[in-house]
């Protein structure tokens, strides 16, 4: 059986739907000579950052998944990531936007945008939702973040704890309701 907890607003959907707009102007400016972007979700958590920030992209895209883990059902990262599925399209020479939902220590992004890139895109950037600083184990940073947030473990935007609590239209912080 699980710990009882509550989940506590971090930030409002409201919040996230603005940040997205100005994120999707920053992105059709570095790439606005594109023929095409391909967009690649890390599933699971991405996919509903990835289905708004699409829809706010006014460029052609094209959309595919990766599906990375480091996590399993656990609240820390094992460290060893390890390719769940693969991308269906080919992305040499072409223009790639990998999309994560949050950047803890930085292992599962990094090895991700490492082995993209050795598949030579003619350019790729990286984007995350959420960025965790204080857990940062790995040299990386994406190109662009939605917000930076504290060393608190979060859920809601598709972002999961055990699979649950994807579906929260917020992101929000998990307390123990056992803990002292």
């Amino acid at each position: 059986m699980s710990r009882p907890y509550v989940i506590d607003q971090m930030i409002s959907a409201k919040s996230i739907a603005a940040r997205i707009e100005s994120l999707a102007r920053d992105i059709h400016a570095a790439f606005d000579d594109t023929d095409k972007l391909v967009v690649v979700g890390l599933l699971r958590g991405s996919f509903v950052f990835i289905a708004d920030l699409v829809r706010e992209l006014d460029l052609p895209v094209e959309v595919d998944f990766i599906e990375a883990s480091s996590y399993g059902d656990g609240m820390e990262s094992s460290r060893e990531v390890r390719i769940l599925k693969d991308l269906r399209g080919t992305i040499e020479g072409r223009d790639v936007l990998i999309v994560e939902d949050i950047v803890d220590t930085g292992h599962t992004l990094s090895h991700v945008t490492d082995y993209l890139r050795s598949r030579h895109p003619a350019r790729l950037k990286t984007i995350a939702l959420l960025d965790k600083p204080a857990r940062r184990e790995v040299d990386f940073r994406a190109d662009w973040t939605g917000f930076e947030i504290p060393d608190a473990f979060v859920v809601g935007y598709g972002i999961d704890f055990a699979q649950r609590n994807r579906n929260l239209p917020y992101i929000g912080q998990v307390r123990f309701t056992d803990d002292a």
